[in-house]
């Protein structure tokens, strides 16, 4: 997975993490951005609780840094490692083993680091031949073009939110957990036909339906419109959540939210 937005990663972690524990798998994350604490707090925000998974071995966080024991990077010796841990998730009796890799690491100075893709390849093969599906998590930000290539050249397939609208001022994207879409900067009616569409998805793939406008700045009658129009068609039983803040709040009220039952406005964190 290549990625330039930190919510977006976080988002499709949590749904990978949730789907295996949901599955009776092993998962294992490996993580260099957040403390493992830290990623706990954040899967949890997701609506994945870590601890009593922890608590009974099917799930691990730990630092990646794990892989750089005595000071470099050795691709044997963590293949070496994963194995170990393919066998003791049969052992323990889990149907299957899921890793997250968080890979922010390797864009570091760190001895090794020069034999990454003969690494990623070994793994490529390594987890093909056992039970066990991973993603390896590659900041676009962090890497040069030349390493994103030829790491993804290493996997099998790739893995990224879908993206509805994308340019300077304004993101929409899907949101996998909890299910929904995500809108980003300022949204007009510029852009109305891809927020319908981003909407009309969401309506059509989710029980419960969220729009997180956490970091949506504005909003014009037109788009707050639609959003209002789309929870009002939702059935008996279904509802939409929408996470927004300050001036969105405002606008959405001005629309009619408060007039549809299906529609819940909640605080985005940082407001009151």
């Amino acid at each position: 997975m290549t990625f330039s937005d930190e919510d977006e990663r976080l988002d499709i972690v949590a749904a990978f993490v949730r789907d295996g524990l949901s599955a009776g798998h092993r998962v294992l994350c490996y993580t260099d951005s957040y403390a493992p604490a830290a990623l706990s707090g954040r899967l949890a925000e997701r609506g994945v609780v870590t601890q009593p998974y922890a608590a009974k071995g099917q799930l691990n966080l730990q630092p990646t840094r794990v892989w750089l024991a005595g000071g470099g990077f050795l691709p044997g010796r963590v293949l070496d490692e994963l194995t170990g841990e393919i066998d003791r998730a049969r052992r323990d009796g889990f149907t299957g083993l899921r890793i997250s890799a968080d890979m922010g690491w390797a864009a570091q100075p760190v001895a090794g680091v020069e034999h990454l893709v003969t690494f990623e390849e070994g793994a490529s093969k390594l987890f093909a031949a056992s039970q066990v599906t991973a993603i390896c998590q590659y900041d676009r930000q962090q890497f040069d073009a030349v390493t994103l290539a030829s790491t993804t050249a290493a996997h099998s397939c790739a893995v990224a939110a879908t993206v509805y609208h994308d340019d300077a001022v304004l993101r929409i994207c899907r949101q996998h957990s909890p299910a929904g879409i995500r809108v980003a900067g300022e949204l007009d009616y510029t852009a109305l036909d891809d927020f319908r569409e981003a909407l009309a998805e969401a309506v059509r793939l989710d029980a419960h339906v969220h729009v997180n406008l956490a970091r949506l700045r504005f909003i014009d009658a037109a788009t707050a419109g639609a959003l209002v129009q789309a929870a009002a068609t939702l059935g008996p039983g279904r509802g939409m959540t929408v996470l927004c803040r300050g001036l969105v709040r405002t606008v959405l009220g001005h629309v009619g939210a408060g007039n549809v039952e299906q529609l819940r406005l909640r605080v985005a964190p940082g407001e009151h």
